[in-house]
């Protein structure tokens, strides 16, 4: 019983002591951040060709929301 309790109060302050790390960007290390190949999608143009293509198979918006219902009307 009492190994079973310090077993879990020691989980307890691990979970408890790993908290949110603060990550701040240095004003010097912007630049490289506002790369142009450090976007999501380099390239707006095939990231949205490749959504649409995505669409087209899957027949879902990821993530983007839309409107419409099953029956395939919008």
């Amino acid at each position: 019983m009492a190994r079973s309790m310090s077993l879990a109060l020691l989980l307890a302050i691990a979970a408890l002591s790993s908290g949110c790390s603060v990550f701040q960007v240095r004003p010097w290390e912007r630049e490289s951040l506002a790369r142009r190949d450090m976007a999501w999608d380099p390239d707006p143009l095939q990231a949205q060709v490749e959504a649409h293509i995505h669409f087209a198979k899957e027949a879902s918006l990821a993530g983007s929301g839309g409107g419409g219902g099953g029956c395939g009307c919008n």
